[in-house]
């Protein structure tokens, strides 16, 4: 998706970058911005469903705020009146956290941010709403019990993916440059794909959280933006230091923003169509990656084509991920269980029946994962695959249909491996199907690798391959 100005684009058209560019020479101003990200999140929500709150009041009298620190030439920091969306999976002060579900309280004081959210606001960005999730983020799709469901963008009978759904379509259809999203299984990079949009997850501890995810370290949280430029921009902000995520890492070296134009001559690139394990691709998704793989090469990058050598995790992923949904349900009495998802209701049945044994054995399969991928990485900078080998499918089901698949783990085989490993991993678009789907390329890094990952999509961003047509207006 091209975003950049012409004399006639909406405000709600451009990049955070472009934005706070204008803001500084008084081209336009956080309030006039705001006003047309409200407009464009009317329509969004009206075309896809994909906000729970839109805070107009809230939005433009924080629009307000900034336009007199840039007026006196004091902004609050990078991303001062830019327009951000938070999923409702993420604290945000005077707003209510109903994560999808039926069983949340809308009331209470709410008077606490995550520490990304948190960030944002130390830095002055503008909160236009919270978007929507599958409940309690549990599937790579968004659609609730709570909320209905998410529709694509690009045609909204089909899903926009999972589970930071209502962020990508968000961004896609110009609600806001910059959205939080979060990451346990692929649910940043799954709706980045299937809505044409960037999306990045950190290696684990870059971004702090809190509370503590119930799905443990697998879950990160993530920038959701137009471009790889935006989400440097973004994950300079909220990854400085939270005391209340123990498991943080600590400060970055330097500013991720500021590497991103290093030139990529040279790098080591992995290009692995399956992962080596059996994975359907449509030919049209293995088409488009290849030629972005072409797209790296060309830029002066050593391209190989090989598997990591790596089985597929899902079972142990399974044991993971189903005994934290059990864990977030725990509390609940039989009259709430019987007010969730049904698929959730399953997965956490299942989940309440693994042993400790059965954990500590997938911890046990996770370290090796991790073990295999450091091996990896020590003759390989970059591994690229794609995001999913499938564009977006029917919207309201958990898998496409005549897929043969259970669970949504079973389309996505790109995405949960690496939050297993806590690796950096992107995805950004690099085509369309014949109906105009978006298709995504997903790009992963050894761990700490994070400004690597960020510096090769933007160089793919600058070489046009990661350009396609926006969704239409909503």
């Amino acid at each position: 998706m091209t975003t950049d100005p012409t004399p006639t684009a909406s405000l709600a058209d451009l990049t955070a970058t472009r934005l706070t560019a204008g803001y500084a020479v008084g081209e336009f101003s956080p309030v006039e911005a705001t006003l047309a990200v409200l407009e464009r999140a009317e329509a969004a929500q009206a075309r896809t469903n994909c906000f729970t709150r839109i805070a107009a009041d809230e939005a433009l009298a924080e629009a307000k705020e900034s336009a007199e620190r840039w007026r006196s030439g004091t902004p609050a920091g990078p991303v001062d009146g830019v327009p951000v969306t938070v999923k409702d999976i993420l604290l945000m002060r005077g707003a209510p956290t109903l994560r999808g579900s039926l069983t949340s309280r809308e009331e209470g004081s709410f008077d606490e941010d995550a520490p990304s959210v948190a960030r944002l606001r130390e830095s002055g960005a503008v909160f236009v709403g919270k978007t929507t999730t599958p409940e309690f983020g549990w599937k790579g799709v968004t659609d609730s019990p709570r909320h209905g469901v998410t529709g694509n963008p690009y045609d909204p009978r089909r899903t926009a993916g999972g589970s930071s759904g209502g962020s990508a379509a968000a961004v896609a259809l110009g609600a806001g440059p910059l959205s939080l999203g979060t990451d346990g299984g692929g649910s940043v990079r799954i709706p980045a794909s299937f809505c044409g949009i960037f999306a990045f997850k950190a290696t684990y501890g870059r971004v702090p959280h809190y509370p503590a995810s119930p799905f443990g370290t697998l879950a990160h949280v993530g920038p959701m933006t137009r471009d790889a430029a935006d989400a440097a921009l973004m994950l300079d902000v909220i990854c400085s230091p939270d005391w209340r995520d123990w498991s943080q890492l600590a400060p970055a070296a330097g500013s991720f923003r500021a590497a991103l134009d290093e030139p990529l001559a040279g790098l080591r690139v992995a290009f692995s169509p399956s992962l080596g394990w059996a994975v359907s691709v449509a030919a049209e998704v293995a088409a488009a990656v290849r030629e972005a793989v072409g797209r790296l090469a060309a830029l002066g990058a050593v391209v190989e084509e090989i598997d990591p050598g790596i089985a597929d995790p899902v079972e142990a992923f399974h044991t993971l991920w189903f005994s934290g949904a059990a864990r977030v349900v725990q509390h609940l009495d039989a009259a709430q269980r019987a007010l969730l998802d049904p698929g959730l209701q399953e997965i956490c049945e299942r989940g309440a029946r693994y042993s400790a044994l059965d954990y500590l054995a997938a911890v046990d399969t996770r370290m090796a994962l991790g073990q295999a991928m450091g091996r990896f990485h020590s003759a390989y900078d970059l591994l690229v695959t794609p995001t999913e080998p499938i564009t977006a499918f029917e919207a309201g089901a958990e898998v496409p249909a005549g897929s043969g698949h259970t669970r949504w783990t079973g389309w996505t085989p790109f995405t949960y491996p690496f939050n297993m490993t806590q690796q950096p991993a992107a995805s950004l678009p690099c085509g369309v199907d014949g109906a105009g789907l978006p298709i995504g390329v997903q790009l992963v890094g050894a761990r700490h690798a994070d400004a690597l990952v960020l510096r090769a999509a933007h160089a793919l961003y600058g070489a046009g391959a990661a350009e396609i047509p926006a969704p239409p207006a909503p």
